[in-house]
């Protein structure tokens, strides 16, 4: 029996070894027409930074306090009588009454408001961080030290006490008329210049189900939440109920709870399309548009009104010997300019670069484009919400 012959090696020649790179870079080249849209890689975020836990949250706090220990730059207590009374209501805690009549006249004090955020799980005993600001006449707070001052909630009772010296990101100086400064003066911080005194109960250990609640209204949105909840510990954890809200079925124990959000919160959502929008404000001219807006063929023609009025006063003198008086009039001047705008085609534009390309060439200012992107989502060419704030 004779041996197999071996099979030589496949020699290709310079003008095959071409047709083939040309024929692979061919089929790569049109792999965009034939491959699946569901391939490429879609937008996603965490749960975390989509929704939170409904119910776990901060807690405002507030409280009137005095600042004491300032360099003669307290609140003049003639013009401001709360901080004399706050005064007398102190020194009479600790015992000292003052005489019917007499006010203390000291511009080492200030009345203060204290503000401070209770985080939620925060137990007795922690520190939190704490702001200060005066709400008297008081022109610097710095090198000032806060007394103890309970800090309320909304129910008015006591959940921290404050107390620590102030750091002021600040400086100033004034003599002769002539005043420097630097930044502002009549706030500061404390950092942990709080001890929490009471714990807020929050809702994550009671009941058989958590609500997350999202942080923008979308349907969309709460749906692929559900969706990838349910993929990952099975159908039926998760159940959107609206827009803004999902409801789950969680563990009983405390501890198999906090590892099932845990692991829950980071998990990965595909996101849709976000719902187009432009926001607009009309105090400062910002524009912002998200990556949805997009633009239809249209035609913006925008000129300038200036309207210029000036006054010049002239002296109407009477003739000799009338019993007549010397009389100040004002002359006005009204010009009124307007600028021609010329008819700019703005193309269609289905990406945010092709919009921002689009209104850069109309050469309006902030301020203009205010209005010219209202006037394009009147006539509908502009495919996007409009939110003035």
């Amino acid at each position: 029996m004779r041996p197999a012959r071996p099979i030589p090696p496949l020699r290709l020649g310079a003008d095959a070894w071409m047709r083939l790179l040309v024929a692979v870079a061919l089929v790569l080249a049109s792999a965009a027409l034939w491959w699946p849209a569901g391939a490429h890689a879609a937008a996603s975020a965490r749960v975390k930074e989509l929704a939170s836990v409904q119910g776990v949250r901060s807690n405002p706090l507030q409280g009137l306090g005095l600042v004491i220990g300032l360099d003669g730059t307290g609140d003049q207590t003639t013009q401001a009588p709360f901080t004399a009374q706050s005064l007398a209501a102190m020194l009479q805690q600790m015992g000292i009454t003052l005489p019917p009549g007499v006010q203390v006249q000291s511009k080492n004090i200030a009345a203060v408001m204290v503000t401070a955020q209770l985080p939620p799980f925060a137990r007795p005993g922690q520190p939190i961080d704490v702001t200060v600001a005066s709400i008297g006449n008081a022109k610097s707070l710095r090198g000032g030290t806060l007394v103890a001052t309970p800090l309320k909630g909304a129910d008015g009772q006591v959940y921290a006490m404050a107390q620590g010296s102030l750091i002021v990101g600040g400086a100033g100086a004034s003599a002769g008329g002539s005043k420097v400064q630097i930044n502002h003066l009549s706030a500061g911080r404390i950092p942990e210049g709080a001890l929490v005194e009471r714990m807020v109960p929050t809702p994550l250990h009671q009941g058989e189900t958590l609500d997350l609640s999202l942080a923008s209204d979308d349907f969309a949105t709460a749906h692929a939440l559900a969706r990838a909840i349910n993929e990952a510990k099975g159908e039926g954890t998760a159940a959107a109920i609206d827009g803004r809200l999902v409801r789950l079925r969680v563990p009983l124990l405390p501890d198999a709870r906090v590892a099932f959000l845990a692991e829950i919160e980071n998990l990965p959502v595909a996101l849709q399309r976000r719902a187009a929008r432009v926001v607009l404000n009309a105090r400062t001219g910002s524009i912002v548009l998200n990556e949805a807006v997009t633009l239809g063929a249209c035609a913006v023609a925008h000129g300038s009104l200036a309207v210029t009025i000036s006054s010049t006063p002239q002296v109407s003198q009477p003739g000799p010997f009338s019993s007549g008086q010397t009389a100040v009039t004002e002359k006005a001047d009204i010009a009124i300019t307007q600028q021609g705008g010329a008819l700019v085609q703005m193309p269609e534009g289905a990406k945010l670069a092709d919009v921002v390309k689009a209104l850069n060439a109309l050469g309006a200012t902030p301020q203009d484009l205010l209005a010219i992107l209202q006037a394009i989502k009147a006539a509908g060419a502009l495919n996007a919400e409009i939110e003035v704030i």
